[in-house]
């Protein structure tokens, strides 16, 4: 098993529900989330800045 820490960028959504549910689902594809941050919101862009810890048991997909 492998820490590794990433960012990741997502859209804003219309609820914090719903934002929460794109970030996991966003962080699942790289590894299992162990803990995250949003670090920079982007009103004009509409866009949220994620920083995470997240295990895998191989190396992450690059984008």
């Amino acid at each position: 098993m492998t820490t590794h820490f990433i960012t990741a960028e997502i859209d804003l959504q219309a609820s914090p529900a719903k934002l929460h549910q794109e970030i996991v689902a966003e962080l699942e594809k790289r590894g299992e989330p162990l803990r995250w941050a949003i670090t920079n919101v982007d009103v004009q862009e509409e866009k949220v800045s994620v920083e995470a810890i997240v295990t895998t048991t191989t190396e992450p997909a690059k984008d």
